[in-house]
């Protein structure tokens, strides 16, 4: 009883003095606070009403420099203490499971979110007074450990959903309002993404106070949880979306595999979204080895075709034909990620590969020559994967690398120096590897090049392949 009677959040008449506390009592006011949000319901009926409205009283009560700088220890850990206090309110909050609280349960949580969110709004307001007043980071250190808890719960009672009343989307509206104004964003996008190109932006942090909701276990405990994360998805777009892709793919994902045709609905909109949002044949390949986790191959026979196998089979269908620059080099873009993910498996696709190979390597692409450089990675991939099936494809393949490096040292188009460079240093890569496949049969059939040819450029490429060939050290592969 004496512990329990320790651990009591501060009353309220200790709260009213809280401008007089010194910097270790305010850290042991709210470390009490954030212990009476934490600990189980159960064990104390109304403890948890009782510490927000100290917590409201506390905050009102102390001035921000108090709140975000000072000396101390424990001064110096507030802002991390009060980012571990807004998340714990923001799961006061939260609804709960729906077999857990029906009709009266809903009422409960909207009058809950009331009362946090007026608590926000004061220390939002806190913080943009001391965005006035400090000099220095601190308000920004505050701020950082509050943004995400203080979204997610805007989020989750601005929507209209059944655990929401009028009442507590307006007072949640205005925690999100005035969340952008102190962050110093123009919308929710802008503090997803960065408002600016050297601003990180919220999203990170924001997935990452969602995660340990939106996994298989937990992910229905809160039916807010996976409507917070579709719509936070929503606001985010190409090209910011993709390096999140990882951390946003599985939560679709696993929200599309419900048997509740809500959910598999919700999960679809999310998939949508992201393959509206990524390149979509690099998002395509992450989907696949979870679409294939039941193909197993056992080792009789043959392995089974896949998804992916699919894909680059169509992706070829179209590149074979394709006459417009546009196309071709968005194909050729995405190609190598096809050839790593399948691996020596690429030998099913070896025949139609080599005729695209061959055919995009005849066409100037242009000023940039993205194309071409880009079928010279595949080429240097299937090299590597297939080199067994590469020996027979010799001639075919030599006879294309020459030309190319012929056309790229007498080009006299205004092909900027460093793009031509690159071309022909991946294209004596290219012979190298065609070398080491076929045991060195490139270097007997280039032998005598260098005698009759007068091209320095050409005559280059040749002497590097040469010299590789004979053991000198060579960077290029």
């Amino acid at each position: 009883m004496e512990l329990d009677s320790a651990l009591e959040a501060p009353s309220r008449e200790e709260s009213s003095l809280s401008g007089e506390l010194s910097p270790s009592a305010l850290g042991q006011a709210f470390s009490k606070i954030l212990h009476s949000l934490t600990r189980p319901e159960a064990r104390r009926g109304n403890v948890k009403d009782v510490a927000l409205k100290d917590l409201g009283d506390l905050i009102e009560a102390t001035e921000c420099d108090r709140l975000f700088e000072g000396s101390g220890a424990r001064l110096r850990g507030m802002p991390e203490t009060l980012g571990q206090v807004a998340k714990a309110v923001e799961k006061y909050a939260a609804p709960r499971k729906e077999e857990e609280g029906g009709g009266d349960g809903h009422s409960e949580v909207a009058e809950k979110a009331a009362k946090v969110g007026l608590l926000f709004l004061k220390l939002l307001g806190k913080v943009e007074t001391a965005k006035n007043s400090l000099v220095g980071p601190a308000w920004q250190t505050g701020l950082h450990h509050l943004a995400g808890p203080v979204y997610i719960f805007a989020i989750t009672h601005s929507l209209e959903q059944p655990w929401t009343t009028p009442r507590s989307r307006e007072v949640a509206r205005e925690v999100l309002t005035l969340l952008l104004q102190v962050t110093e964003c123009s919308s929710v996008a802008g503090f997803l993404r960065g408002e600016n190109e050297d601003e990180k932006g919220s999203l990170s942090v924001i997935l990452g106070l969602l995660k340990p909701d939106l996994n298989k276990e937990s992910w229905k405990n809160n039916p807010a949880i996976k409507h917070v994360f579709s719509w936070t998805l929503q606001q985010v777009t190409r090209p910011w979306l993709s390096q999140h892709l990882e951390r946003v793919l599985p939560a679709s994902l696993l929200i599309s595999d419900d048997y509740q045709t809500e959910n598999k609905i919700l999960g679809v909109h999310c998939l949508h979204h992201i393959v509206l949002n990524v390149a979509v044949l690099l998002c395509l390949l992450d989907l696949f080895p979870i679409l294939e986790k039941t193909l197993h191959w056992k080792g009789d026979g043959a392995r089974p075709t896949t998804h992916c196998d699919e894909v680059l089979q169509l992706i070829l269908t179209h590149m074979e034909p394709e006459h417009r620059l546009l196309l071709r080099r968005t194909y050729a873009r995405n190609l190598p990620a096809f050839v790593k993910r399948l691996g020596i498996l690429t030998v099913r696709h070896l025949k139609r590969l080599e005729r695209v190979i061959i055919g995009y390597l005849e066409v100037y692409d242009g000023p940039e020559e993205e194309a071409r450089l880009k079928i010279l990675e595949t080429l240097k991939l299937l090299m590597q994967h297939t080199w067994p099936r590469v020996s027979c494809r010799l001639v075919v393949l030599l006879k294309s690398l020459l030309k190319l490096i012929c056309d790229v040292a007498r080009d006299p188009n205004l092909t900027p120096e460093s793009v031509k460079s690159a071309l022909l240093q991946e294209a004596t890569d290219c012979l190298i590897l065609l070398d080491h496949c076929s045991q060195g049969r490139v270097k007997g059939l280039l032998a005598k090049i260098p005698q009759s040819c007068e091209d320095r450029k050409v005559v280059n490429c040749i002497r590097k392949v040469q010299q590789v060939s004979e053991g000198a050290p060579y960077d290029g592969t």
